[in-house]
């Protein structure tokens, strides 16, 4: 599969008296009453500025943006001026920014020069902006296509209270978030259990990973069998990955990433509506998140010890498809009784996080598309955390507050446990429609012991967009790489 072209974050001191560019970006906040909002820049600039902005009417609005031709003094094609808005968090500040690039990229402006006053935008924000705004799904075009980016794009952030090697760090993420979306985009008849595999063998052998995959035959001799039974009905038999990065003290327990990755999912016989049903590639997210995780710890060179689980399959109807009313034992020894073979991606987690645990990991975090009822509570605007230890949970919070990835904790109190219990079973697999985010994650949490610090991430809502939006792309948003890597580092530095 093809590798997307990616972009390079370059951290610039001073703003030159000239610059070669295609575009400068000026980034601002809502100014102060009777304060210019060009005040940081030099004379020229802030001239020039204030002719395409007149501070009067420019109010710094999240969203507010104003592209105007020529700077040819400065070297610049065009000038861009956006507005921040008053909101300092990540996510919005990142969607303004993203919006403007993306404007840009499409007058095919490959090197873009942002600036804006000293220390308002990070690195790690613009390289992530970019990375968003700049990216196109285009493997499949002809190649005559008109693309948005080339693979020679670079961005100038002048910016002297940056350091140059938060660029770096900051270019390894973007990098690995951008392979995720690629591979996240591609359709079920290229990229199937046994691909994806492949994919992760490559990515271990680009990074120096330790990597394990198991077949139906091994996982039969293993036991999984609600990962089996899932993919039981497909032509493409099911997979779990393994890939560990051992950048810790040997012997140290790791922090365990499990994903699921369901590269397509009809429901099997509990047949899903027809209707957006092509969107259903997208129920390997979680998956193909913690590749690009794995992507970016190993590129970060981060001292500490991490392993990937990655349970594939393909859910499909057939005459050997699990069915409703069977019971299926699982890598545990206890049974699942099933109520609805749509609800399949909690059977494979179930099998995934037993065996994350004879790891003896530090903590479990596991990211799937789980439950269409994380839309209905939070929309497209945040991911559903459920867990079982709260300094972890902080621990996450903190990390989607610093990158923009948001998450939203919903309780696991008993009462949703109890909607878990089957009459005939350890566990059914569906309790209805009420509170079904939450007695998704309990059904999950049946399976993982009370003292391994585990946190469950139901990234429906966030895992793609279904639309083009101002600051970036419909398809895949490898949400969740960025977040967990952030996460991981704040392991390693503690």
């Amino acid at each position: 599969m093809m590798t997307p072209p990616s972009f390079s974050l370059i951290i610039r001191g001073e703003l030159p008296s000239k610059a070669k560019m295609d575009a400068l970006l000026v980034a601002v906040p809502p100014r102060a009453q009777g304060a210019s909002p060009w005040a940081f820049l030099p004379a020229a600039l802030a001239r020039e500025c204030e002719r395409v902005a007149p501070a009067a009417e420019f109010r710094g609005k999240e969203g507010d943006l104003v592209v105007a031709p020529a700077l040819e003094a400065r070297g610049a094609r065009w000038l861009a001026v956006a507005g921040l808005g008053a909101r300092v968090d990540a996510l919005p500040r990142g969607r303004a920014l993203g919006r403007a690039l993306r404007t840009l990229a499409k007058r095919h402006c490959r090197r873009i020069g942002i600036a804006a006053p000293p220390g308002l935008l990070s690195p790690a924000l613009v390289a992530a902006a970019a990375e968003e705004a700049t990216y196109d799904f285009t493997e499949y075009r002809p190649r005559d296509a008109e693309t948005l980016a080339a693979p020679s794009s670079e961005i100038l952030l002048f910016d002297p209270s940056a350091r140059p090697r938060e660029a770096a760090a900051a270019n390894a993420v973007a990098a690995a978030v951008r392979a995720a979306r690629a591979l996240a985009n591609q359709p079920p008849n290229v990229l199937n259990p046994a691909t994806l595999a492949a994919e992760a063998r490559r990515l271990a052998a680009r990074r120096r990973l330790r990597c394990e995959i198991w077949d139906e035959r091994r996982l039969r001799r293993e036991g999984f069998g609600a990962l089996l039974a899932v993919g039981g009905g497909s032509a493409n038999p099911p997979r779990f990955i393994r890939l560990d990065y051992r950048g810790g003290r040997r012997g140290a327990p790791p922090a365990v990433i499990v994903g699921k990755a369901i590269t397509f999912d009809t429901g099997g016989l509990s047949l899903k509506p027809g209707e957006r049903m092509d969107e259903m590639k997208f129920d390997k997210c979680g998956g193909i998140a913690a590749l690009g995780v794995m992507d970016a710890v190993a590129a970060l060179r981060l001292p500490l010890n991490v392993t990937a689980l990655i349970a594939a399959a393909e859910n499909m109807p057939s005459a050997t498809a699990y069915r409703p009313g069977d019971l299926v034992k699982t890598l545990s020894g206890r049974y699942i009784e099933v109520l609805n073979t749509d609800a399949e991606g909690r059977m494979v987690l179930a099998d995934a996080v037993t065996y994350a645990q004879r790891l003896k990991p530090r903590a479990i975090v596991d990211l799937a598309t789980l439950t269409g009822a994380c839309l209905i509570c939070l929309a497209h605007e945040a991911a559903a955390l459920l867990g079982n230890d709260d300094r972890l949970a902080v621990q996450l919070l903190d990390s989607a507050e610093r990158t923009g990835q948001r998450l939203w904790r919903l309780p696991m109190w008993p009462e949703f446990k109890e909607m878990m219990k089957s009459e005939i079973a350890y566990v059914k697999n569906i309790a209805g429609r009420e509170g079904a985010t939450i007695t998704g994650a309990c059904f999950i949490g049946a399976f993982v012991e009370e003292d391994v610090p585990w946190a469950h991430l139901d990234i429906a809502g966030m895992a793609w967009t279904s639309k083009e939006e101002p600051h970036r792309p419909k398809g895949a948003t490898a949400f969740g790489v960025r977040l967990l890597t952030d996460w991981l580092r704040g392991l390693a530095s503690s």
